[in-house]
């Protein structure tokens, strides 16, 4: 991806996205990209625009548990499932429209060469010990079970399928120990206790450093993230494992610990930084990655990290990657962790582990039924950014039809239709604007602000909505205006109208070139100009005057009644095809 040069800010920034690593386990759905996929992408396009000097990273997590799951459940090797699922989401991604600098995997030596180096600074830190804990041995299939292997009862909700790492329904960090009748997904036996030795993160000396810096930091951070986090700290850190008996994975690069991995948790979270230094060293700059990570003498960080996540994943970015990245030294924490709530149906979470997704696709299904901006728009407007969202059909057609294609797409569709009929396709000349004129052209011109500034907050929401703002104040003033009337008897006002008009749609191709990448291009092209409209930068840019314009077609289509259930009958009931959730 080409780095965007233009700019309207003096003194860019460095704005570093680090974006939630999937499990290599099987297609993402459409909850995995409302709460951590689409955000980041809108967030990290809007800063490009700006100015700001954006690195967006990410990539496949090939070493979890979920994909040793499938690959057992298939008789392959664990390689051979994760890279077939990392190119399926790697396309999912492209398709989507997600603006990725890097997006790779844990599998590159580059990861392996960090992450091992990490392992190494903590240790010779004092931040990692051994210790001989009790862990889950199947005793039917003869092996120790790795956490997600493992499923049970809560011990503090009382969800009967809690797995062995964490419990989807309450979101507590568990370790397998904790299930209450707890059973083995490989056979369904009771699982033995059994002695193992493991390193431990040694969370608890981070206790007092990290609660000041939460408590310096809980106020630009969403209130539900900072109170869990809170939360967290004030019950008392514990030591964390962060090696498992499994042969899957980072190996551990100290000698008699050959047949342990490093945990999968632990690898992930690094793969933000290994992947920094991959995009450098793609790039023949093998240093550039510093700029983003590297505080300076007095402890400052050299921009802005932010990280989009699933609030199910809270606890390792910000709790355990802070501490981490503490004990490594010299590298910048978090400045915010934007986690949204979860994307529902019928009140359910959505899980690709779970088969909660009746009706709703994964991500190539979606893809190839409904355009990705028509997707993107929903997943926005109706992101969970505060509380948990339940998806609906209705909600989905309601908002594509009303919203997208006869408030925007039929205003841009039948001002560019007009000009190319009555003004020979061309901008036309204004005279004296009105005040309504004056008004339109004020309106867009201060959307920039406020849009902005919702986008900053990564209040993306509220972003969309606005937008969409500007789009019902233009259908306003077209019908006031009409020009399609005034040409007739007053053809120098209808001319001031459609110029006028056409400024707003300009105003919009750029506003709308975060949340709809794809209409904002065709958009782009539609109003005359060559090139990628991301280039552009975030503030009002003129239509000029003679402009030669392109024969628009609909920017967006109307899902009648019976193509919408043609569709969903195509895709019947969806069971999950794999296990896991984003990193």
């Amino acid at each position: 991806m080409t780095e965007n040069t233009s700019s309207v800010t003096r003194n860019p920034e460095l704005i570093f996205v680090g974006v939630a690593w999937p499990y290599a386990s099987g297609p993402r759905h459409l909850g995995h990209a409302a709460g951590a996929y689409v955000p980041p992408d809108v967030f990290a396009r809007y800063h490009r625009m700006t100015g700001n000097r954006v690195l967006m990273v990410s990539g496949s997590d090939m070493h979890g548990t979920p994909i040793t799951v499938v690959a057992d459940q298939r008789g392959v090797g664990p390689r051979e499932v994760a890279e077939e699922n990392h190119r399926g989401i790697a396309d999912s991604f492209t398709r989507l429209g997600l603006s990725y600098d890097l997006y790779t995997t844990t599998l590159t030596p580059t990861h392996y060469r960090v992450t091992q180096a990490f392992f190494l600074r903590l240790h010779e830190q004092g931040y990692l010990f051994e210790d001989t804990t009790t862990a889950m041995y199947d005793p039917e299939a003869r092996r120790f079970l790795p956490d997600r292997y493992v499923e049970g009862t809560c011990p503090h909700c009382g969800y009967p399928d809690a797995r062995g790492d964490q419990c989807d329904n309450c979101g507590r960090t568990l370790d397998p120990t904790d299930l209450i009748d707890p059973r083995s997904k490989l056979s369904g036996a009771t699982p033995e206790t059994r002695q193992t030795t493991h390193f431990f993160l040694d969370l608890p000396k981070f206790q007092e450093p990290l609660l000041s810096w939460v408590e310096a930091n809980r106020d630009r951070w969403r209130p539900a993230v900072s109170a869990f986090v809170l939360g967290w700290l004030r019950e008392g850190l514990k030591p964390r494992a962060i090696t498992r008996d499994i042969d899957w994975g980072v190996p551990i690069p100290l000698p008699g610990w050959e047949d342990k991995r490093i945990y999968v948790w632990f690898d992930a979270v690094i793969g933000y930084l290994s992947a920094s230094v991959e995009w450098a060293e793609r790039r023949g700059e093998p240093d550039a990655w510093k700029a983003w990570w590297e505080v300076g003498a007095d402890g400052a960080a050299p921009g802005r990290a932010y990280y989009f996540i699933g609030k199910d994943n809270v606890p390792f970015h910000a709790i355990i990657w802070p501490a981490m990245l503490m004990g490594y030294g010299g590298l910048a924490l978090p400045f915010d962790v934007p986690a949204n709530e979860f994307l529902t149906i019928g009140g359910q979470k959505l899980s690709s582990s779970r088969a909660y997704t009746a009706r709703l696709p994964f991500l190539p299904e979606a893809l190839e039924l409904f355009d990705a901006d028509a997707l993107r728009f929903f997943l926005t407007i109706n992101a969970p950014e505060g509380r948990d969202t339940d998806f609906s059909w209705d909600e989905f057609q309601r908002r594509n039809n009303d919203e997208l294609v006869a408030t925007y797409g039929n205003a841009v569709h039948r001002l560019l239709s007009f000009a190319r009929s009555r003004f020979d396709g061309r901008v036309p000349t204004p005279t004296e604007p009105s005040v309504a004129d004056r008004a339109m052209l004020a309106l867009a011109a201060d959307a920039f602000a406020s849009v902005g500034t919702q986008i900053e907050g990564v209040h993306l929401r509220e972003g969309l909505r606005l937008t969409m703002g500007l789009a019902q104040a233009l259908n306003r003033y077209l019908d006031d205006a009409a020009p399609w009337k005034t040409i007739k008897t007053d053809p120098a006002r209808a001319a001031t109208a459609v110029w006028t008009a056409l400024q707003i749609v300009g105003a919009l191709r750029v506003l709308t070139a975060p949340f709809l990448p794809f209409s904002a291009q065709r958009l782009h092209a539609y109003l005359g100009e060559e090139g990628d409209v991301h280039a552009l930068p975030w503030a009002p840019r003129e239509v000029p005057t003679g402009t030669q314009l392109v024969p628009p077609q609909p920017l967006f289509r109307k899902l009648e009644d019976e193509e919408l259930e043609g569709l969903l009958a195509r895709l019947g009931p969806t069971e999950a095809a794999a296990t896991g959730e984003p990193t």
